[in-house]
């Protein structure tokens, strides 16, 4: 346990800005508080797992099913079309009535859109529920991001980014269990077993996150809740903290409900670039993954044979490499900054598209390889995860989900064009050329970077009074 010098520390918390100032003087997160810290980035290890497991079995549900070519690219992009719209209104739920119970909520919904396609016996069933899981990890997403920068004091947040680490290991898990299904031969149902253990997965930490998680003292301060936002700064994290007097004249009068009307806030100084950059960065991550993703398989066949065990493999060894470049982007991002990490990692992406595009079929199989292997690997130490993180890192507390709804919102927009954008390339290019086209993708968020010098990680700045301060400085009559 590393809870016991927090213990000895007094404040009294008067606003949210208190509340952020007293997290942000730990440098560590020991015992409870980092037990509660992983058990909300579980929650993106499901968004992860339930998206993995339709790709996981899909061939042999599209026989089993007999499904059409449209009805297979529906199926594939319904999560993040969903999501276009299911982030946002997670954002505007969480800034309302806090960010656990939208948690909770979304284990519930991914539950019954897991069952639901798995036992589904046409196309209109499976639609349905994947629909559902759309609805569930659009939600969970924007919430659980901002969930984890509040929970984390200001020396570590470039922790946030091993939730992409956490996504690849996910991806990794589902394909090892789809193995072991393989294994135990359910033959053309492994698809249903695939996307069913994504329910087991959905009610256990359902069960958990309900018993566990702590709702956020920074939200809970913003709402002028400071009983409670005492409460659980000692419960998290052992602060001895006191319930001071609200300013301003606050007290006795209902805090502000924020709505989507509130979201133009997020277009205004000083939020402007932040949200342009965090968008930016979240729509073209999104769109050169699945420019990629569309490749992998193809160099996974050829690696490892036409087999069903074989081909699984290669793709969990390529996930493999996300699992590393993933877990080493919290490293990159604390020692580097997010935007100069995503920027190397965008170089290196684009360098990566050229070649393969202008080499594709003409290298060895063993060259060609590595060459995925290295778009993954700088991917996902780079721009993969920094988009969202910088989000959640870049807004006050009482807006902060919106903020994180709108950048997951951009980025399941980029995934859906990625999805739809590369297979219409490559019917009509091919994909040597196509490949070549979409590197002007990590160019523009090279450049992005560039011309948007914002960087939480490297600015000394309480979110939640800063833009106290900038009304201060405005004359009166503004």
């Amino acid at each position: 346990m590393d809870d016991g010098p927090a213990t000895t520390r007094t404040a009294v918390i008067r606003n949210a800005g208190d509340a952020a100032d007293l997290i942000d003087t730990l440098k560590t997160l020991g015992g409870r508080a980092n037990w509660i810290w992983f058990l909300a980035l579980a929650g993106l290890f499901l968004d992860a797992y339930s998206n993995a497991a339709l790709g996981a079995g899909l061939s042999p549900m599209v026989k089993q099913l007999n499904l059409s070519p449209a009805q297979v690219g529906l199926l594939t992009a319904m999560a993040p079309a969903i999501a276009i719209v299911s982030n946002p209104f997670g954002g505007w739920l969480a800034a309302r009535i806090g960010r656990i119970r939208p948690l909770l909520i979304t284990k519930v919904v991914f539950a019954l859109g897991a069952l639901l396609t798995a036992a589904g016996s046409d196309f209109q069933t499976v639609f349905a529920g994947r629909a559902l899981v759309g609805i569930a990890y659009g939600m969970d997403f924007a919430v659980a991001m901002a969930l984890l920068a509040e929970y984390t004091p200001a020396s570590l947040k470039g922790r946030l980014n091993f939730w992409q680490g956490v996504w690849y290991t996910a991806t990794t898990m589902n394909l090892l269990l789809t193995l072991v299904f393989y294994k135990f031969d359910v033959g053309a149902d492994i698809w249903r077993w695939s996307v069913g253990s994504a329910a087991v997965f959905a009610l256990a930490l359902f069960v958990l996150q309900l018993t566990f998680l702590v709702e956020s003292p920074t939200w809970l301060a913003s709402k002028g809740r400071l009983r409670e936002a005492v409460a659980n700064l000692r419960r998290m994290y052992g602060f001895a903290a006191q319930e001071g007097p609200q300013e301003d004249g606050q007290s006795g009068k209902p805090a502000h409900q924020v709505g989507l009307r509130d979201a133009g806030v997020l277009f205004r100084k000083p939020y402007l670039p932040r949200t342009m950059l965090s968008t930016v960065i979240s729509l073209t991550q999104a769109m050169q993954y699945f420019a990629v993703g569309w490749y992998l398989p193809v160099i996974s066949l050829e690696l490892f044979g036409k087999e069903f065990e074989k081909a699984t493999l290669g793709s969990m060894a390529f996930n493999a490499v996300g699992i590393i470049g993933g877990c080493l982007s919290a490293y990159a991002g604390r020692r580097l900054g997010l935007r100069i990490s995503s920027m190397l990692g965008y170089a290196m992406v684009f360098v990566a598209l050229l070649v393969m595009g202008a080499t594709f079929k003409e290298l060895p199989i063993a060259l060609a390889a590595m060459l995925p292997v290295l778009f993954i690997f700088f991917h996902s130490a780079g721009p993969g995860p920094n988009g969202k993180s910088i989000a959640a890192l870049s807004y006050r507390s009482d807006i902060r989900t919106l903020g994180t709804g709108v950048t997951g919102m951009l980025g399941s927009l980029g995934s859906v064009a990625g999805l739809y954008l590369f297979p219409q390339l490559q019917a009509g290019l091919g994909v040597g050329t196509s490949l070549m086209l979409l590197s002007v993708v990590p160019l523009v968020g090279l450049l992005t970077c560039v011309a948007i010098k914002w960087d939480p990680t490297r600015v000394a700045v309480n979110l939640e009074e800063e833009t106290i301060r900038l009304q201060q400085r405005k004359p009166v009559s503004a």
